[in-house]
């Protein structure tokens, strides 16, 4: 079981190693050793990278889809569009201050990370789609740190080769899913009574209003399709929670399929 437990490590690879061609020298050497008498195929490597994929992109999910877990999180919190660069500029003058403008950017921006929330959850089956559908040669490409789906392969192993392949692979199908998903949420009552276009509006409308009676000297906004933002964001975000799955997958696969998945993994890990 040690002799299994060290060829998945290795196959997981740690970023130690200096090249591929290294790492499956010491591969090829552990599985000839005599004790190694039930070397794992490759067909059970590969389904143990899937199983940690899929138990790591289920997480993520579930990370961003609870309440607060966009909001809360300042790695992935979306902010307002560019277009309330102004409306930050401004909020500060007395005349926005009677308006009580601090408190609706505030809800603007919760609302606008409640529908990335609300439309997360989208993402769960897309993922196992593609995980499952995964062939032998894509899997080995991303156990040694390579994305096969991108166009233009990074010099040296890549960390994040599943992340970057899932999202060359599913990011149109996720970006369609979502985006109806978004847009649907946005206009849901998701902070008090009131949906995200309705806070978004009432408060660019509000800074216009007074802009618009200030003589030339506070520029008005533009609106903005919150729908295609808020899903750019929202997808964004989401990768990159799958991102730093996958390194700690990477960092120590045996310790993380113990505490994350028991006996899911076990098999393929093998037994403490």
């Amino acid at each position: 079981m040690k002799t299994i437990r060290l060829l998945l490590v290795l196959a997981l690879l740690s970023p130690l190693f200096q090249s591929c061609a290294e790492l499956m020298s010491i591969a090829t050497q552990v599985t000839q050793t005599p004790a190694a008498s039930n070397p794992l195929s490759g067909n059970e490597v590969i389904e143990g990278l899937k199983t940690a994929l899929l138990v790591g992109t289920d997480t993520s999910v579930s990370m961003t889809s609870r309440i607060n877990g966009f909001y809360k999180d300042e790695a992935i919190k979306i902010l307002l569009p560019p277009e309330a660069q102004k409306i930050y500029e401004n909020k500060d003058k007395a005349i926005f201050k009677a308006t009580g403008l601090d408190k609706k950017l505030e809800d603007a921006v919760l609302a606008l990370n409640r529908a990335a929330e609300d439309a997360s959850k989208e993402a769960a089956p897309i993922f196992k789609s593609a995980i499952t559908g995964m062939s032998f040669s894509d899997g080995w490409a991303i156990l040694k740190g390579t994305n096969p789906a991108a166009a233009n392969q990074p010099v040296g192993f890549d960390s994040t080769a599943a992340t970057g392949y899932l999202r060359s692979t599913t990011y149109a199908q996720l970006s369609a899913a979502f985006s109806p998903k978004v847009n649907t949420s946005l206009d849901k009552k998701l902070v008090g009574n009131y949906s995200p276009n309705q806070i978004w509006n009432t408060l660019t409308s509000s800074y216009n209003t007074v802009a618009k009676n200030s003589l030339g000297m506070i520029e008005p906004v533009k609106t903005t399709d919150l729908g295609t933002y808020v899903t750019e964001k929202a997808l964004d975000g989401l990768f990159h929670k799958v991102a730093l799955q996958e390194k700690e997958i990477r960092r120590d696969p045996l310790k993380w399929a113990k505490t994350a998945v028991g006996n899911i993994l076990q098999r393929v890990f093998g037994k403490s």
